[in-house]
This record gives C-alpha cells, structure tokens and sequence, in this order.
C-alpha cells in the first residue's frame, strides 16, 4: 500500500502579538504533532495550500499557493510558515498539505 507523499496541517491565523499581526508569517497546527520536539521534522518542508477559483487556468479551477516550514512556534506542535504570497484571510481554519520533501535525513 502506498502513502500519501504530504501530511495534513489547519491554517490557524497569522503571527501576531497582543494589537500587532503579521500576515508574511502564517501558524500552521501539524496533524498528529503535539510537542515542540516532533516539530523539529518538518523544518524546512514545503507546504501547499490548494483552493478552487472561479476561473479556469491552464485547464484546471484549482490553485496552489507554496510556502515553507521556518520554525516552531510555542510549545504544541504549531510551527511557522512563510508563502510566497501571504495567504488570504479566508483560508483560515482550512487544510493545507505538508509535503514530505526536501528530506534532511
């Protein structure tokens, strides 16, 4: 049986402080991952955030938006997310995949 090559993960919100937010860096909560140690995996792995527009390009209504793992962030298992171009404020609390490359073993 085969996997899947990319682990589930819910856009949270963005980094903020108590009257400050900072939409260029979004929190994402890792399935299955609930300690700042098992984080330490999915450093540097890339993220999709996938969404269905209204419009068809290059034949298909789906669109991706990229980003990367940077660091965690507290001490249950959210990390840190930069994309190449902030994600909208729509999509939080929806999923995003993790994918299981670049490898750092």
């Amino acid at each position: 049986m085969w996997g899947h090559l990319y682990s589930k993960g819910r856009f949270l919100g963005f980094k903020r402080g108590q009257r400050n937010q900072h939409e260029h860096t979004a929190l994402i909560q890792l399935e299955n991952v609930s300690s700042k140690e098992e984080t330490n995996y999915y450093l540097g792995k890339r993220i999709a955030y996938l969404y269905r527009a209204p419009t068809a390009k290059n034949g298909s209504k789906f669109r991706c938006i990229w980003g990367r793992v940077t660091r965690p962030h507290g001490n249950s298992g959210v990390v840190r997310a930069k994309f190449r171009h902030n994600l909208p404020p729509r999509a939080m609390g929806s999923a995003v995949r993790v994918m299981m490359y670049p490898s750092n073993i």
